[in-house]
């Protein structure tokens, strides 16, 4: 029977769906009409038109369904109508929950946020034991991401089989948009990071949190949340490894979070004036005032996770941005081509 990814034109679902093909998943692929594809490329995937505002196109593409991973996700920091973002990731998600229970699908992964759980409590990392608040959420993405997934816990406590995943920050190819994360390792690239700021992600590599995701199909609890991650990396410390990567000289001077959210409004003042997106998005400023590190062992633990090293992936950014012309690559340092050996 078919499995069915919401997602598969973005980063995180087209290394989904093309685990699942590899693995010899029959992949269906949701997609709306004007959607561009070429993150599937040369990958045997059958694609299926429909949106997740449109209850009909969902039950359309839910016919001999077996499993289904939605991974789709307005994935934004600003937007013009915030409302869009409500619609899209809580909306969308609350459509597809029911399509699914109609369909009887066996299984639904849910892809959620680390923003879900990274949030503080005492001295310890966070991990899954966490319940955050909406309240608690910074800005409209999160609190979308936090509000689907209390859909998705509903859900499951109704009878449909749902496990969710909490992916980090991940890195690596494909990054066609390119997200938040993957905008950070660009703008290395091109020179836009003469500072930083003191905070911290855990990243990981998309390959990992796709076969996270085959594993949470296979082995996840109904109910379960589950974290997959990589290496907790201060800002830091993730452009040095960069600049080790690349030649590429790392910013030395760190700046104020207060000088940072001055420069964001400044950024989007003078953005509203010119009619386009903020390059500084205050939202990203504000999330930034603490490190969003996190304790993954439950999925190792029950799930056989397993993560590869941060720093492999981060080459395999570099490479393909600089295949695909978003910017221009000098040739690697000697430590980058060591590692890929």
């Amino acid at each position: 029977m078919t499995t069915l990814v919401t997602g598969a034109t973005g980063f995180v679902g087209s290394h989904v769906a093309r685990e699942l093909v590899a693995a010899g998943e029959p992949v269906r692929a949701l997609a709306r009409a004007n959607s561009r594809r070429q993150a599937l490329d040369g990958v045997a995937a059958e694609w299926v038109e429909g949106d997740l505002r449109d209850e009909a196109s969902l039950d359309r593409a839910l016919r001999g369904v077996r499993r289904v991973y939605h991974v789709a996700a307005d994935y934004r920091l600003w937007a013009k109508r915030p409302q869009e973002i409500y619609e899209n990731n809580v909306t969308g998600t609350k459509n597809l929950l029911a399509a699914a229970l109609r369909a009887r699908v066996e299984k639904f992964v849910y892809t959620s946020t680390v923003a879900t759980i990274a949030v503080t409590r005492g001295s310890s990392l966070p991990d899954e034991t966490n319940r955050a608040s909406v309240d608690e959420m910074v800005g409209n993405y999160k609190k979308s991401k936090l509000i689907a997934e209390q859909e998705a816990l509903r859900a499951a406590h109704e009878g449909l089989p749902v496990v969710i995943v909490n992916p980090t920050a991940p890195v690596g190819p494909g990054d066609w948009k390119p997200t938040p994360t993957g905008r950070i390792v660009l703008d290395f690239l091109l020179g836009r990071m003469p500072a930083y700021v003191d905070t911290g992600l855990n990243f990981v590599a998309v390959e990992d949190v796709a076969r996270g995701h085959l594993l949470a199909a296979a082995r996840g609890k109904v109910g379960e949340r589950y974290l997959l991650g990589g290496k907790n990396m201060t800002l830091k410390e993730l452009l040095d490894a960069l600049a080790k990567i690349t030649g590429l000289p790392a910013p030395t001077r760190q700046i104020p979070h207060a000088v940072a959210l001055v420069a964001a409004y400044a950024d989007a003042a003078f953005s509203r004036v010119m009619g386009r997106e903020p390059r500084i998005p205050a939202e990203g400023v504000r999330i930034a005032r603490h490190k969003m590190f996190v304790n993954d062992a439950k999925a190792r633990k029950e799930l056989g996770y397993e993560s590869t090293p941060v720093e492999a992936a981060l080459e395999r950014a570099v490479r393909w941005y600089g295949e695909n012309a978003y910017a221009r690559i000098p040739e690697l340092a000697p430590i980058a081509r060591a590692s890929a050996a």
